[in-house]
């Protein structure tokens, strides 16, 4: 079946898949999911300790930040695993996003205890970016005061603080915020994928510590969100691998006119077509977990974009082969689809990213 599959001289790469299907096992994905939407979390507290204790939130962050300093391979098989296995935690958006900006940024003591809390799961600190759509927002900064409104933000409520991204005469500032700051205030909705998303509002907060600004943020805001999307690409094919392979034994298994289904010609027709879409949106995230250093924001585009599309096909396919059943919430296959649309519309939704692709090889 489809895999992402990489160069792996000395193992590591199998071992960190092996660490994942561990934790898989004790946390039961499809479980989990249904339990943090009945209480309305965002994310679960016992999994997220589990991916601290195994080294996953740590994996994008430098060893003197409390890292593993492990690199684009080893965070497209995590993040591919994780996808696989229906861990559903906002690990892309709470662990890579705000790890690699924080790693990216001029070391100091308190950039660094806060990058070390990140990696140990201490800290959990969103990023508050984004407005109502998805685009760059950053809140205003006037007279050490923040004001305004981030919108679409995992982990909200379970957050110990935020890193704000804000603009001081024109220009960028990162601030650390505790999330205990008054006039600080959080709203939470449910999101598709079980968790939810929050809209962040700030009336004249005073300003918390600034972290950074100017061009060394802009550099490192734009590496932490090609990071990122990589992390989401890969954790979207491994959703539509995993959606293919349950797909496969269903169809395997049931039977209709004295036949498993699987052997109906039309719906051979119909696997084979998931297949093709799961082994383009591996081979996608492949080329961008390897590609040299000058290509890589490019790959990641193409990657993000390919695995979006396939996931949400994939599951779409996948809930039909499965009947009515497969619309049932009772069903697994339906919180596959869920979660590939959650994904997919995080950090640009494929039409977006083809587009900034395209200009981007035009400026070149």
């Amino acid at each position: 079946m489809p895999l992402i599959q990489l160069d792996d001289p000395d193992a590591t790469l199998a071992m960190l898949r092996d660490s994942l299907a561990a934790l898989a096992a004790e946390a039961d994905g499809p479980a989990t999911f249904r339990r943090r939407r009945a209480a309305g979390a965002d994310l679960d507290p016992q999994v997220w300790r589990a991916l601290a204790e195994a080294g996953f939130l740590a994996l994008p962050l430098p060893e003197d930040m409390g890292g593993l300093a492990l690199g684009r391979p080893e965070l497209t098989v995590a993040a591919e695993a994780l996808g696989r296995s229906l861990i559903t935690e906002p690990y892309a958006t709470l662990a890579v996003f705000p790890g690699t900006l924080l790693a990216a940024l001029p070391p100091d003591e308190h950039l660094r205890d806060l990058a070390a809390g990140l990696g140990r799961g201490e800290a959990i600190l969103p990023v508050l970016w984004q407005d109502a759509r998805g685009r760059r927002a950053p809140l205003a900064l006037t007279d050490d005061l923040l004001t305004g409104t981030a919108h679409l933000v995992a982990g909200a409520s379970s957050a110990t603080g935020f890193l704000v991204l804000a603009a001081e005469g024109g220009e960028p500032v990162l601030i650390h915020l505790p999330a205990s700051a008054p006039g600080l205030r959080v709203v939470a909705r449910p999101g598709i994928d079980g968790a939810t998303l929050a809209s962040v509002s700030l009336h004249d907060v005073p300003a918390g510590r600034v972290l950074a600004r100017g061009a060394a943020l802009e550099t490192a805001l734009t590496q932490a969100i090609t990071t990122t999307r990589l992390a989401l690409a890969a954790e979207l094919a491994g959703i539509g691998a995993r959606a293919l392979e349950i797909t496969v034994d269903y169809t395997a298994n049931r039977v209709q006119f004295g036949k498993t289904i699987a052997s109906f010609q039309a719906i051979q027709h119909r696997l084979v077509d998931m297949w093709a879409e799961a082994e383009f949106a591996c081979s996608a995230c492949l080329n961008a977990a390897t590609a040299p250093e000058g290509e890589v924001a490019q790959a990641v585009l193409a990657a993000k974009a390919r695995a979006g599309d396939s996931a949400t096909a994939i599951t779409r396919k996948a809930i039909q082969l499965h009947g009515a059943m497969g619309f049932t919430d009772q069903c697994d296959i339906g919180l596959y689809l869920k979660r590939a649309i959650a994904l997919n519309a995080t950090l640009g939704q494929p039409e977006e990213l083809r587009l900034a692709f395209l200009s981007a090889e035009r400026a070149a």
